[in-house]
This record gives structure tokens, sequence and C-alpha cells, in this order.
């Protein structure tokens, strides 16, 4: 049975920092790439960054410069390192397991059970 389990939430003031991290465990050899999605009030969930089993990794551009996603394969561990958070970064954020393919990332029915991360002074 695959499970993600993310934690590092919290209440952050705006310009402070977070780190999320995100274990998994059981059979997911399938799905060897890595993801952080969050999901705002009122708005679609929507991809946040991704990290390929080598360890490349992509932006959105409203976190780009701010977010970084890293991994440690020997803990089956990836990261979300926050900083310069704002506001408009509050939501739930969740970890995804699915696959890397010509430059775009492919979630799979792999997730968490979601972290709150709220920025408000």
């Amino acid at each position: 049975q695959v499970q993600l389990v993310e934690s590092g939430g919290g209440l952050v003031q705006p310009g402070g920092s977070l780190r999320l991290s995100c274990a998994a465990s059981g059979n997911i050899f399938s799905a060897n790439a890595r993801a952080w999605y969050r999901q705002r009030p009122g708005n679609q969930r929507e991809l946040v960054a991704d990290i390929t089993s080598s360890g490349n990794t992509n932006y959105a551009d409203s976190v780009k410069g701010r977010f970084t996603i890293s991994r440690d394969n020997a803990k089956s561990t990836v990261y979300l390192q926050m900083n310069s958070l704002k506001p408009e970064d509050t939501a739930v954020y969740y970890c995804n397991a699915g696959l890397h393919i010509g430059g775009t990332y492919y979630s799979r029915n792999y997730w968490g059970q979601g972290t709150q991360v709220t920025v408000s002074s």
C-alpha cells in the first residue's frame, strides 16, 4: 500500500519561511517523479513544483526564486523549502507521486493528506 505523508505546514508571517516534507512508503517504482501541488481557497489544485528521479526541477512562475523542491532518495522523502512567503501562498499543500515525460509532469493517483500553510500577520 502506497502512502505519502506530508508535514511541516503551519502559520507564518509574510516574508517568513517554511519547509514541507513528504515521506513515501510502499511500492511506487512506477511513479518515480514527485511534485507539490496546492489548493488555495476557491481555486483548483495547481502544480507548484516537480522533480524528476534524477533531480531536475520545474516551478510554477508564481513561486520561482522563492521555493525550492528537493529529494532524498535514500529516505524516500521530498521537500519543499518555501522562502519569502506571501499571503497568496496560503493554501493546503499536497505531495504527489507521478511521472515526468518529455518535460511534463503527469500526476498519478498517489496523494498525501495535505498540510495547511497560512501566511498572515
